[in-house]
Formats: C-alpha cells, structure tokens, sequence
C-alpha cells in the first residue's frame, strides 16, 4: 500500500512540476465555457466564443495570471558567474642541471634461448 502512495504522489509531482495542473485546468475552464455559451447559441457560435480568445471567462484569466506570475520566478532565477581575480604566477619550470640516472633491473627474458637438443641419430635404411 505505501508503495502505491508513494507512486502516486510521485506522479502528481512530476505532472505539476512540468505544469500538467495549468493544462488541466484550462480544459476544464474551456469545457464550463462551451457549456455556457451552448446554452444561448449555437454548437459553430458557442465553438467560436469558447477558443477565440476574446471572451475568456474569470477561471482563464486566472490560469492566465497564474502562468505568467510561474513564469517570472522562473525568470526572476539567474545564475551567476562566479569570478576569481587573476592568479599570480610565481613558480618557473627549469630543467635539472644533471639528471642521475638511476640502473632498473633487468625485467625482459633473455634473448637468445639456447639451441634445442639434436635428435639422436638414426640407423641407416636398409
């Protein structure tokens, strides 16, 4: 059962993070509206006064307002460059004046193995 839970409200958060709310609250403004206006007109006309834009009703204008107050935080969040000042360079590469070098131990095999045996010799052919 907590699984379940947490499943669910981790789908919740992801849709209103992503603004599935806004989406969902639109449709049901726009479904409220075309039920108003189907009632003093038209199917073609209530259509028309629904998605034109010009006649949006108090829940529209309050998803509008809504929309764009998240879009200014979202604008208003600026990352800042972080600046150093320049670093002063002290230190200067010089070679050693003598190199010692230092004798490894020899590591590969040899490379000349020794000749394998003869093979012994045979009797003549009869």
């Amino acid at each position: 059962m907590l699984t379940r839970t947490a499943r669910i409200l981790l789908v919740v958060a992801l849709s209103a993070s992503i603004g599935v709310h806004w989406a969902f609250l639109q449709s049901v403004a726009w479904t409220t509206m075309l039920a108003g206006n189907l009632r003093s007109g038209s199917l073609s006309q209530a259509l028309h006064c629904t998605f034109d834009g010009k006649h949006p009703c108090p829940l529209c204008k309050a998803i509008a307002k809504g929309k764009s107050a998240e879009r200014k935080a979202d604008s208003n969040l600026q990352l800042k460059k972080l600046e150093f000042p320049p670093a002063k360079c002290f230190a200067a590469l010089a070679p050693a004046a003598r190199y010692a070098a230092l004798k490894g131990h020899d590591n590969s095999a040899p490379l000349f193995l020794p000749a394998p045996p003869a093979p012994p010799p045979r009797p003549p052919a009869a």
